[in-house]
């Protein structure tokens, strides 16, 4: 047993590297106890987010089981990591966009509500009454001056903004797909940034997907509202890029 052994039992003592294992153990329940991998991407006038559909029982309702939720009309979140956590994360940020828009008048700004989330994540690594959740957030949105918006946040209370990003199991993978195109990115259609969005997960997971086997949702344009697209829908996308594939 090594000597660092003894400073994981309590989330806010430092080891002598400076090193906050209880933060680490959540981080790694985050990215690996879903078994999920996420994709966000922003266009040109578009953001997306891209993960599986895993249902664990033929006997549950496949509609039941999601990782992708609305917020408020104009943003929406992606959340891989332990499902109550992340059911309890959507609750809170969903609570706080209210209280923002109750107390001033007017709708939350994306970059706001993942501020927000964030400096609750940290509080979370200072105590140890409350343990850190196992959720790592992306959240696209619509800012009235940026347009739209990725951003992401850890289980540590750190977000940033983002031109494409990936969480779960496969991120560091789907991370370097997305860099050999950075430069592209930004300039990508709606739909071009969805199926890009789908190739990359595809690419990382080594599999063909099924309208039923992944979720794909997006915010477009200034005024763009957040929206989950339909099997159909996901369907003709997923054949245009097998028909692109064999051009």
């Amino acid at each position: 047993m090594s000597r660092d052994s003894n400073y994981d039992h309590h989330i806010s003592i430092f080891s002598p590297q400076g090193r906050l294992y209880q933060m680490e153990y959540a981080f790694k329940a985050a990215s690996s106890s879903s078994g999920l991998t996420g994709v966000a991407l922003r266009g040109s006038d578009s953001a997306v987010v891209v993960t599986q559909r895993k249902v664990p029982d033929r006997l549950v309702v496949p509609r039941s089981v999601s990782h992708v939720f609305n917020v408020t009309p104009k943003i929406g979140v992606l959340a891989t990591g332990m499902i109550a956590d992340v059911k309890a994360a959507v609750q809170r940020m969903r609570y706080e966009a209210a209280d923002f828009e109750f107390k001033y008048g007017y709708s939350v700004p994306p970059a706001v509500l993942a501020k927000r989330m964030a400096d609750i994540a940290q509080v979370n690594t200072q105590s140890a009454s409350m343990r850190p959740l196992a959720v790592v957030l992306l959240l696209v949105g619509v800012d009235e001056e940026k347009g739209p918006i990725v951003l992401k946040v850890d289980p540590a209370g750190h977000f940033l903004p983002f031109k494409g990003t990936a969480s779960g199991a496969k991120e560091q993978e789907a991370t370097n797909f997305l860099e050999k195109r950075v430069d592209a990115i930004p300039n990508y259609t709606v739909d071009e940034t969805i199926r890009t969005a789908i190739v990359c997960l595809g690419s990382v997971l080594g599999s063909d997907f099924k309208g039923n086997e992944i979720e794909v949702a997006y915010v477009q344009g200034k005024e763009g509202k957040f929206r989950c697209l339909s099997e159909e829908e996901i369907e003709e996308h997923l054949n245009a890029i097998a028909d692109d594939a064999d051009a």
